[in-house]
């Protein structure tokens, strides 16, 4: 039962970050009806681009994490400009086949100007553990859930309180009327790939400074784990995909708890066959219907 519970709180620090990225799935498809494959990718580089910031110029963790955000958001909005805009009007296969290729784009570049080779992320936050009676938790633990849960409720606030974010939610009920009441719908999508991938960054740093290590490859287990969180939750409602993030990273760890470590992989997709048969639109989302 203790060990049960240590990986319950494991779970919660892991799923946050599968929500960080989930949420950058969710807005794409929410805005566009794009699954956004290179958003794994964007996750590793923003790791990539924290490691050589930390180590090369000797920056402190925050303002590498701020400065990677910056970058890949402006990665994100070169992606969506040059790949995904001119398909904009193709068929939906057209432009998923176009993110598979943006995908494997990056990490081959990344491998060619980087190598495959695994890297240690510098440990620039000494680490501490804490003790909570029989449950260990560290200081990293507690920045990722930190970090992750400021900027899930500061992306909330962008998206509730902001005209960016009106304009946002305007764009994803009906982009055509949305620009016939004055919206700039391309700007709107561009900053809804920025804020994903922004992110998606945050995501990268933390996981690199929790593990202690990144590689050009880092970014595809953790991409398809975090679109699965998105459908798990309801793809296109961003409160749902935060909690199918945490939920995602709850099964991993209960399952390891049970030691079935190796199948952990299996069971996340089980569940997620599970709740689709029984709400198919996810644990938040809902049943829409669509005219032929």
């Amino acid at each position: 039962m203790e060990v049960l519970l240590q990986q319950v709180v494991n779970g919660l620090f892991l799923g946050s970050i599968y929500a960080l990225m989930a949420l950058g799935y969710t807005m794409v498809y929410g805005i566009i009806k794009l699954i956004n494959f290179a958003h794994g990718e964007i996750y590793m580089i923003g790791s990539f681009i924290g490691y050589f910031l930390i180590k090369q110029l000797g920056f402190g963790f925050f303002p590498s994490m701020i400065i990677a955000m910056v970058g890949c958001a402006i990665l994100g909005v070169l992606i969506e400009f040059l790949a995904y805009r001119p398909l904009r009007k193709s068929t939906r296969i057209s432009a998923l086949i176009t993110a598979i290729g943006v995908s494997y784009l990056l990490q081959n570049l990344m491998i060619y100007f980087f190598k495959p080779d695994t890297r240690p992320f510098p440990q620039v936050i000494a680490r501490q553990t804490y003790q909570l009676g029989f449950i260990s938790v560290s200081n990293i633990q507690l920045l990722i859930l930190g970090v992750s849960l400021f900027l899930m409720i500061l992306l909330q606030v962008i998206i509730q309180k902001t005209r960016m974010g009106k304009a946002m939610r305007a764009v994803s009920v009906d982009a055509d009327a949305a620009q016939l009441m004055g919206i700039n719908v391309n700007r709107t999508i561009s900053f809804t790939f920025a804020l994903g991938s922004a992110l998606a960054a945050a995501g990268g740093m933390l996981i690199g400074l929790y593990y202690n290590s990144i590689d050009p490859m880092m970014g595809v287990v953790p991409g398809l784990k975090s679109f699965v969180a998105a459908v798990l939750g309801g793809i296109g409602v961003i409160p749902g995909a935060a909690i199918g993030g945490f939920v995602i990273g709850l099964i991993e760890t209960i399952s390891t708890a049970l030691g079935f470590s190796d199948y952990k992989d299996a069971f996340v997709y089980g569940v997620l066959i599970i709740i689709l048969l029984i709400r198919p639109a996810g644990i938040l989302g809902k049943n829409i219907k669509e005219k032929v």
